[in-house]
């Protein structure tokens, strides 16, 4: 498995960024815009960066250049992509089956909205993509998945639906059980659970789904 890390420039726990990158094993780093000051400040091995660096600082972008080894992929600002789904879109060409986002959320709500939808598009791809600060680590769902106690990222596991009805949900092994359950847009049903074993399922037959591990605060964990 081919895995890359893309730091974007949303809101980034440097220390957790820190724990995080160093716990873990990426055969590709990009930097997504102004996220190469980021990247450079947690001290990653960048090997390319993305984007049309109109948010990004002068010095972030004098020490980018003078480093060896980036590849530099400069876009114009007016274009239909967002910086991240260029990176997101490299990352899927390198022949990366999982792909994970730091600083992907916070700051401007369209764009960590849109990030979520990332997830989607890597999903129908063929890849795994999360997002991942330390509340939470999202990612897209397009069939059923287990989860073990010991593993997952917070408290909470959520569900919320990404296509307008998902449907026959039948959740094992979670506090709030399912069988064969269809939800749509809009109730919140599968919000906020938690299993009541060590593995839990979800299974469901059609649509897509938003799944969200959860704590109600910084928990600091770097385990994946």
């Amino acid at each position: 498995m081919k895995r890359a890390l893309l730091i974007a420039g949303g809101s980034l726990d440097r220390e957790f960024g820190k724990k995080f990158a160093d716990s873990q094993k990426f055969d590709l780093v990009i930097a997504v815009d102004s996220g190469l000051g980021s990247a450079l400040e947690l001290g990653l091995s960048i090997d390319a960066a993305v984007g049309d660096f109109d948010s990004a600082d002068a010095g972030s972008l004098k020490e980018g250049h003078a480093r060896k080894g980036i590849s530099w992929e400069i876009h114009k600002p007016e274009k239909d992509e967002t910086d991240t789904e260029l990176a997101v879109t490299k990352a899927l060409e390198a022949g990366c089956t999982e792909i994970v986002l730091l600083g992907a959320l916070g700051g401007r709500f369209d764009h960590a909205l849109g990030n979520v939808h990332l997830l989607y598009y890597a999903a129908v791809k063929g890849a795994r993509a999360y997002i991942v600060d330390p509340q939470n680590r999202i990612t897209v769902l397009l069939e059923g998945r287990e989860f073990r106690k010991e593993e997952v990222w917070g408290k909470y596991i959520s569900f919320l639906p990404l296509t307008m009805e998902v449907k026959g949900i039948t959740l094992k092994g979670f506090k709030y059980p399912l069988t064969d359950r269809d939800i749509q847009i809009g109730p919140c049903l599968c919000l906020s659970n938690e299993l009541a074993e060590e593995r839990g399922t979800i299974s469901f037959r059609e649509g897509a789904l938003i799944c969200v591990e959860s704590g109600d605060r910084k928990t600091g964990l770097v385990k994946y």
